[in-house]
């Protein structure tokens, strides 16, 4: 029997017969392709358009070590969710690996502060979509849209109408399907993966060494500097496992999708800062809102391809803010299901197969939020948020191996509990480098969380509820 303490933990076997349930099942309708692509999807954003700028900045030619240095930081975390997301198949990600190994109370913690990091992101994203939407128009056409209707009030506009279309425009593809849904990101992911590659081209083209000296200015300091900076342009990785659910052979494809989304992220990112070091120095790039094309353009003399890159932008950011909702809606699922929540929101449309309702509810949220919240340091609570989940995902791998040593384990993270652990060393080592302000505003939310669980998850739980009806 299920315990009905705060730490009640759900058995895995449980977690798996409710995605069964009549009414709240989602449709197993994407396979490896479709969720590596929503990996690279999720990775794949502003990051490699802007964040190499600002790495080049602080370590000089090394930023190319930075990027490697973060993507091992990821990596750790990476195969961590390679074997929870294989081994529980359940809507969730962390919120629902915690559920399984630690416990209900900080399954819940979890939970409420990814609707936050979500959240906050994928309306920060949209906003950054409307500004790179406007860069486009401007170098393809020479036009801009005003600010009253492209800026929220505090920046001097009345509304941002381009977020708030691209969230609402986002919102219907996910409620239409997941099967649709992967289908237009699977488009945009081979549309921005090419214009990398048309950026490599052209840089390999002109490629000169004449940058690479010195080539650590600033020493392994900066580089371990720098790649503090550039971990954030590799989340999103985790966001495949929100999709375990719908997947079709989730303990064959997950494992490929989130490790092979990182892989290939990685090798597009290093490649990308070693082309662009070849055509532009890092005093070009480093004041940048548009390093690539700043290198196209006073490296290369091809300032003709700063519309083809402010292109790739807007389509990757499109993927991104498509993924990152995707996720948010399927770990608020999962806590609506569980009865955290209100369990008639985690109600499936019969028709789409997709939670149209809760889906509707969100988009129609993070567009205000995004249409008149200028969002400043508060899209640094999507890095905190991150990083806490990195730590006890790798945790729970530690614990469920001792707790359940005979669980099948399609995927089995390797040297367990060395790797593991230093995911989690990594994740607190990057935690510790975020500004006071980020971890006040943090503690704050997870408080107004604990309240609301107090007063509605606690009593509501379906842990709870059967431990009463004296059900397993």
């Amino acid at each position: 029997m299920a315990r009905s303490g705060l730490f009640a933990i759900r058995d895995v076997g449980s977690l798996i017969h409710a995605t069964a349930e009549e009414g709240t099942e989602l449709k197993k309708a994407v396979g490896v392709t479709q969720l590596t692509a929503m990996g690279v999807g999720a990775i794949i954003g502003t990051g490699i358009f802007v964040v190499i700028g600002k790495g080049s900045g602080i370590a000089g030619p090394a930023v190319i070590l930075s990027f490697v240095l973060a993507a091992v930081a990821c990596v750790f975390s990476a195969l961590s969710y390679a074997e929870l997301s294989s081994s529980i198949p359940v809507s969730g990600s962390a919120y629902t690996y915690t559920y399984a190994t630690m416990g209900e109370i900080v399954a819940w913690i979890i939970g409420w502060d990814l609707i936050l990091e979500y959240g906050v992101s994928v309306a920060g994203i949209a906003i950054g979509w409307g500004g790179n939407l406007n860069a486009f128009l401007d170098s393809a056409f020479g036009v801009a849209l005003p600010d009253a209707i492209a800026k929220s009030p505090e920046d001097g506009g009345i509304v941002n109408l381009p977020a708030v279309f691209i969230v609402l425009a986002i919102t219907l593809l996910l409620v239409r399907g997941v099967t649709e849904s992967a289908r237009a990101n699977l488009v945009m992911v081979i549309v921005k993966l090419a214009v990398l590659i048309f950026f490599l081209v052209v840089a390999f083209a002109n490629f000169s060494t004449k940058n690479f000296h010195p080539f650590a200015p600033a020493g392994m300091d900066g580089v371990t500097a720098a790649a503090a900076i550039i971990f954030f342009a590799y989340i999103g990785f985790d966001a495949v496992s929100t999709g375990s659910e719908e997947a079709r052979n989730p303990a064959r494809d997950l494992p490929w999708a989130i490790i092979g989304s990182l892989a290939i992220c990685t090798v597009f990112y290093v490649l990308t800062s070693v082309g662009a070091l070849g055509i532009a120095s890092p005093d070009q790039m480093k004041d940048s809102d548009a390093p690539l094309a700043a290198a196209l353009d006073q490296g290369a003399g091809m300032s003709w391809a700063a519309g083809i890159l402010a292109l790739g932008a807007v389509v990757a950011i499109t993927s991104v803010v498509l993924v990152i909702f995707y996720g948010q809606t399927r770990i608020f699922f999962a806590m609506c299901r569980d009865g955290l929540l209100p369990r008639r929101m985690a109600k499936v449309n019969q028709r789409y197969g997709t939670p149209a309702r809760l889906t509707v509810t969100l988009g129609v949220l993070i567009a205000i939020l995004a249409a008149l919240v200028p969002l400043g340091t508060i899209v640094e609570l999507v890095n905190i948020g991150t990083l806490f989940a990195f730590v006890l995902v790798n945790i729970g791998v530690i614990v469920l191996r001792r707790t359940k040593p005979d669980m099948p384990r399609p995927y089995r993270v390797p040297w367990s509990p060395v790797l593991p652990l230093l995911g989690v060393a990594f994740a607190i080592y990057l935690m510790s480098d975020l500004p006071l302000d980020t971890w006040i505003r943090f503690v704050i939310w997870l408080a107004a969380g604990l309240i609301i669980y107090g007063l509605y998850g606690y009593k509501h739980s379906l842990v709870r509820q059967r431990a009463r009806d004296g059900q397993s």
